[in-house]
């Protein structure tokens, strides 16, 4: 037998598991595939993934740190529930953070600040043009962080983006409201957002932020109370 056939696989480097899994879980769960409440069963997932046990816990550890996935008291772990009772609390303190950081990017960004917003922005038109919604989910929170983080004001960065996190599942459901077809007008406030920005006109910044979350929310709430009911005849 040659010393290739006998000579054993690479091994992965260390972290290398743990980031796979959680990668797998955290688009499965973005993409709403494991849907709300899903128990998530350890020893089958090892068994789908070819893993062991090991990097699927660390990575349910950091999944939870994100609010991704729920560790009950009998420490089975379940995707995490969105809650849609207090989703008006979510949605102010959000369109708060969209405005904030928006005012404070257009008072405070420097000439490298506008080069990395931009960059993000390029990314999320290309997601946008594919029609690729995970994508479009991960390039807009760069996009607003980038914003957040020329705002100069890291206690209202930390919690834009503690926000943006927790409101990536409902954002996959703003795309799937567009059959993830997203309107081209709605990349374009991005565009407007960066021209605010850019002028240092902070009124309008912040105008265009709460346009831009205003109609956010108000995509989704109409989503989530669409009826669905079918009129039987009896």
């Amino acid at each position: 037998m040659s010393e290739a056939a006998t000579r054993k696989p690479a091994e992965r480097k260390r972290g290398s598991g743990v980031q796979f899994v959680y990668n797998v879980l955290r688009d499965e769960i973005l993409d709403l595939a494991l849907a709300p409440g899903t128990p998530i069963d350890e020893i089958q997932l090892a068994q789908r993934l070819s893993m062991s046990r090991t990097p699927i816990r660390e990575a349910l550890v950091r999944l939870a740190g994100e609010g991704l996935v729920t560790t009950l008291p009998n420490r089975s772990t379940v995707v995490a529930n969105i809650d849609f009772l207090n989703l008006h609390t979510f949605f102010d303190a959000l369109t708060l953070m969209y405005r904030v950081t928006t005012r404070l990017a257009a008072l405070n960004h420097q000439a490298d600040d506008l080069v990395t917003i931009r960059a993000r922005q390029a990314e999320f038109a290309k997601a946008v043009a594919e029609q690729d919604a995970l994508a479009m989910i991960a390039t807009n929170r760069e996009f607003h962080a980038a914003i957040a983080a020329a705002a100069r004001n890291p206690y209202y960065e930390s919690l834009f983006l503690r926000l943006l996190d927790e409101g990536r599942r409902l954002l996959r459901l703003y795309y799937s409201s567009f059959n993830d077809q997203l309107p081209k007008r709605y990349v374009v406030e991005h565009e407007d957002m960066i021209a605010a920005i850019e002028a240092r006109d902070v009124e309008k910044a912040d105008a265009l932020a709460n346009e831009h979350a205003d109609q956010i929310v108000e995509q989704i709430r109409n989503m989530i109370a669409r009826d669905h009911r079918q009129k039987i005849a009896l």
